[in-house]
């Protein structure tokens, strides 16, 4: 939200107050500082009788971390939802004297300035990582009397600032106006399904904003040099991150805000959808399975969408009797395939349900402040809303999905969760603004308990849309409603990108695209993308995606990506571990891993699957693909070639190709198994190794096994920490298998 007129004057109808010194300041035992600071210096005492004065708390939850809370008024009642953050024990350093207040924690501190103008200043290892200086913080009114209060936080030269939530715009969020508000907006405005208060930069900092409702950020857009947010409350509560390294700031806020669960390995294998609007039935469903397993397409998920339950009745949970007379038999058949059951469900709960008598009468619907059930008749006629702020509520919808979990479903695909309205009283008492957002972490939350609860810790998955801070720690969430275009394509990707940098672990998309259908160009192209994506589901809206239905090369490109996926696991599950206990994602943006290489900053049309695996997807028809390769000699995975970087590389690619490339200096552990995800990774694995140079050790885990390649010279020496289990050792055409029992390999390059 812009407040000024250019950089002098104020908006129409503007009024600001800016912190002008600080008059007093208070240390506490407990490591804070409490600031006093008037609007307008104190020349005389009749300076004292007016305000406002911010008053202004800092405040440690853990290590590198410091808040800022910034408070007007104290006198409003404090309604919730409040984000849950985690701390960590910290011994903060509390200092101050005639010219400034310091609170430290670990390597970061902030300093403000006691005399002279207002100056806050946060420093890490005496460098100043960003600050808020003269009519940076403020009070705002807009002509509406509306009273907001808002930060702004200076940008270097050369800092690029990313996150935000899944945002589908350009990945640097510079120069851009972001409102984190939830939508459904499809994925092809400025709006977002995913809004997180949260931004990262290159400069050694991120910046989470601690306000689970509506958050207006101006990214170096109103005033160029400086990252603004604001937000409509007396108190605001902002915490800065230091890193160094955005790997770094990842793993701090993701401990502050919740770290992913591991979804179990059968969710990484291919996922196929009846789709949305298209007609199906059990017949339907067994002529789509078996058509993939006469062509030899491994598939490890069946999700039905939204029409298993009948029509004007979402959500009822109950499967339709018209196309599903047998629905336990149904699943128990496709079960016998091997295969894991998906059903589509979400929070709406329509007027010709029975639950919405039902939910009514024992007061589990959302209501309006004169006690009546919200009700609209969008997405289904007279729908209502399930309050989950009621603990009843919520136990109410949960005994729904048990039934569903007894007939043999695995998991939930959870949708919707953003039109979430603002006319409206919550039985806990929350604010109807501060809920629009956090909503959906409410719900997701509550599904994901049910799942944990009956399936098992590690068995639990989602197959999300909506999300905000904290929304990360129930996996895996995808992209929403794209269309079948290269350019939503590349936007999907982007806003993949944008959630992995916001502290989200994993994400999927609807291969293909969502709205209209794919030529089988694209289909085959975005097969390349969906396999080396975090989860892969063919998912569409008004027709199928079956590969057969576009062309028989379609079949031999899903073919060829699945299995190389499966082949892959050892690795991606170990990334996938990674992300659960660091809270880095399984599909990063190249400044994730090259934050010092400038050439890395802007790149959005590619990225890294795990630490080593360069993925630029085509989006051509032709195969036409330019991307950057960072310093080093680079080898295509598949053929076996080089590249040597830093630099641009122009390639043309089949539609069995794309640019998949191992980084310098790995060892990339590849599975015995080809059909199917859930496998024992360590049994018969090939480590597989890249430009090795003489004196490098690199450990590769593979679940509860360790390996240990070793270059010495011109020789590889390999161990593994489980002698029993087959595996080999690989350099180029090179390769070496253990023998039973010794658990060592030795294999010469010379």
């Amino acid at each position: 939200m812009k407040f000024t007129d250019g950089y002098w004057l104020l908006r129409e109808g503007v009024t600001a107050a800016y912190p002008a010194e600080v008059l007093d300041v208070t240390a506490s035992g407990g490591g804070t500082l409490e600031i006093h600071a008037p609007t307008r210096p104190i020349r005389s005492r009749g300076d004292l009788m007016t305000g406002p004065v911010m008053t202004i708390n800092a405040h440690t939850p853990m290590p590198d971390v410091i808040g800022l809370t910034l408070t007007h008024f104290t006198g409003e009642e404090r309604r919730g939802p409040e984000f849950r953050l985690t701390e960590a024990e910290t011994t903060p350093q509390v200092s101050y004297d005639d010219e400034h207040a310091t609170l430290t924690s670990g390597a970061l501190s902030v300093k403000l300035a006691r005399g002279g103008p207002w100056q806050v200043e946060f420093l890490a290892h005496g460098r100043v990582l960003t600050s808020s200086g003269h009519k940076s913080m403020g009070i705002m009114r807009d002509a509406d009397g509306a009273h907001y209060l808002r930060e702004q936080l200076n940008l270097g030269v050369g800092t690029s600032v990313y996150g935000l939530g899944e945002r589908f715009g350009p990945l640097v969020k510079n120069g851009q106006v972001v409102d984190v508000w939830q939508a459904d907006g499809g994925t092809c405005s400025e709006q977002a399904y995913k809004n997180v208060p949260f931004y990262l930069t290159d400069a050694g900092y991120g910046v989470f904003v601690d306000h689970p409702g509506k958050v207006s950020f101006e990214v170096a857009s109103e005033v160029v040099s400086r990252a603004q947010f604001s937000a409509e409350t007396q108190e605001l509560t902002y915490y800065v991150i230091y890193g160094p390294t955005p790997k770094d700031i990842l793993r701090k806020y993701t401990a502050l805000t919740g770290r992913p669960a591991l979804p179990p390995a059968w969710s990484f294998g291919l996922w196929l959808s009846t789709s949305f609007t298209t007609s199906y039935d059990e017949e339907t469903v067994t002529s789509f399975i078996e058509g993939m397993r006469e062509r030899e397409l491994p598939l490890s998920v069946f999700h039905f969408d939204c029409f298993w339950m009948r029509e004007f009745h979402w959500c009822d949970f109950r499967w339709d009797p018209r196309v599903f007379p047998d629905p336990e038999g149904m699943l128990a058949r496709l079960k016998e395939r091997g295969l894991r059951i998906s059903v589509w469900i979400n929070p709406y709960i329509a007027q010709r349900s029975p639950l919405f008598a039902e939910g009514k009468s024992l007061g589990h619907l959302l209501k309006r402040p004169d006690g009546s059930v919200w009700q609209w008749d969008m997405w289904q006629p007279g729908m209502a809303l399930v309050d989950f702020t009621s603990p009843a509520a919520r136990d109410w919808y949960a005994s729904k999905l048990e039934a569903l979990l007894a007939q043999g479903v695995d998991c939930f695909k959870t949708d919707f969760g953003e039109r979430v309205p603002l006319d409206v009283a919550w039985s806990d008492g929350s604010d109807p603004e501060r809920m629009h957002n956090y909503y959906t972490y409410l719900y997701n939350r509550t599904v994901f308990d049910v799942l944990r609860k009956h399936r098992g810790e590690g068995e639990a998955v989602l197959f999300a849309r909506s999300a905000t801070s904290g929304s990360q720690q129930f996996p895996v969430h995808w992209g929403g409603d794209c269309e079948a275009t290269y350019e939503s394509m590349a936007e999907s990707l982007r806003g993949g990108l944008s959630l992995g940098l916001s502290g989200f672990g994993f994400w999927s998309h609807d291969i293909g695209g969502f709205e209209g259908t794919p030529t089988p160009a694209l289909f085959k192209r975005w097969l390349a993308f969906g396999l080396l994506s975090s989860h892969s589901r063919l998912h569409g809206s008004s027709s199928y995606r079956v590969p057969w239905l576009f062309d028989e090369e379609s079949v031999d490109v899903l073919r060829h990506f699945t299995r190389l996926k499966l082949r892959l696991m050892p690795y991606l599950y170990e990334a996938a571990r990674t992300a659960h206990t660091e809270g880095l994602p399984m599909m990063r943006a190249m400044v994730l891993e090259f934050p010092d290489d400038p050439g890395c900053a802007h790149l959005e049309r590619q990225y890294m699957l795990g630490p080593d695996l360069l993925v630029a997807p085509v989006f051509s028809d032709e195969g036409d693909v330019t991307y950057y390769v960072p310093e080093g000699t680079w080898t295509h995975f598949v053929s076996g070639e080089t590249v040597t970087g830093p630099r641009w590389v122009r390639e043309q690619h089949d539609f069995l190709g794309v640019p998949l490339l191992v980084r310098p200096g790995a060892v990339i552990p590849v599975g015995a198994v080809d059909d199917r995800p859930d496998y024992p990774h360590a049994d018969g694995v090939t480590l597989r190794t890249y430009g090795l140079r003489r004196g490098d050790q690199v450990t590769v885990p593979v679940g509860d096994v360790t390996f240990t390649v070793v270059r010495e010279g011109d020789t590889l020496r390999a161990s593994s920490s489980d002698p029993s289990a087959p595996w080999a050792l690989a350099a180029g055409e090179r390769i070496a298998h253990a023998q039973a029992g010794t658990g060592f390999l030795t294999l010469e390059l010379g």
